[in-house]
């Protein structure tokens, strides 16, 4: 007859068994868990590299050598940097836009490629812009652009007659694209104000010089200086104004030997003079 605190040996053995087996399976899941931890943290903080992260191209930019072809985002760059320049002194702000060039285009690497204005084209408006490299392989390539200059133009803000002296209440003024409007447009009312109106004019019209009865700079008896030139020359004389003009106007004039020039009034009794008649 066995007590019933007796414990069989065999059953003492197999106890024993799965304690020391379970801190050995506890201790690998420690161990495996952490080094997961690890390679997750370091794939979330450093999610771009990669073994093919250095190419042999990289390898010889660190050494020191140029790259092959140029870069067609300088060339962009290097028309937009010229265009801000060219209008700089306009009367509002520029704004930009260059035509990308096409894609796979390859020019040889220029370490100082040149913006340039090509002959006909403006600083305003649709134009065209040359880059062109001298070194180490010469290349010229042109590139399209448009230059919009949007600012304040002066307008008739209410209808004006013929021979009426304008004043500040039939003007306004509207900001638009200055390069799309005709030439001799107004961007202040000082310039306006005062004068008189040669025409009538409709409210909402666009106001121009050729609109207005400017004052004059030239008297008829006046003395004026004649000037004309053309490349490489220069020549002035004086003269004598055979009729009155406003500023842009056409004013004859009498010079020393009796002839009679025809030219442009310009301030400080300057007439400029393309041709000659008798």
């Amino acid at each position: 007859m066995h007590s019933s605190y007796e414990t069989p040996l065999e059953f003492k053995k197999t106890a024993q068994k799965p304690l020391f087996g379970s801190f050995l399976q506890g201790f690998e899941t420690l161990i495996i868990g952490i080094i997961a931890s690890v390679l997750i943290s370091f794939l979330v903080l450093y999610p771009k590299i990669s073994w093919a992260q250095a190419p042999a191209s990289n390898t010889a930019v660190n050494a020191g050598n140029p790259p092959t072809f140029q870069n067609l985002r300088i060339i962009n760059q290097k028309v937009k940097d010229f265009l801000t320049t060219q209008s700089a002194g306009s009367p509002g702000k520029a704004e930009i836009t260059v035509t990308p060039m096409e894609e796979g285009t390859q020019l040889t690497y220029c370490p100082s490629p040149e913006a340039f204005f090509p002959p006909n084209s403006a600083a305003w408006g649709r134009t065209t812009v040359g880059v062109r490299c001298g070194q180490p392989k010469p290349w010229t390539v042109y590139v399209q652009a448009n230059v919009s200059i949007i600012a304040n133009y002066v307008v008739a803000g209410a209808p004006i007659g013929q021979g009426q002296t304008i004043s500040a209440n039939e003007l306004q003024l509207q900001k638009g694209d200055l390069t799309i409007l005709p030439t001799g447009i107004f961007t202040e009312f000082n310039r306006v104000i005062g004068q008189t109106a040669r025409m009538s004019l409709v409210a909402g019209t666009v106001l121009k010089k050729e609109m207005l009865k400017m004052p004059l700079i030239v008297q008829k008896g006046q003395s004026v200086r004649v000037a004309s030139g053309g490349k490489g020359f220069s020549i002035s004389t004086d003269g004598q104004a055979l009729n009155e003009a406003s500023e842009g106007e056409i004013v004859k004039v009498k010079v020393s030997n009796g002839s009679v020039v025809t030219g442009i009034a310009k301030e400080n009794g300057i007439v400029e003079v393309g041709g000659q008649s008798k």
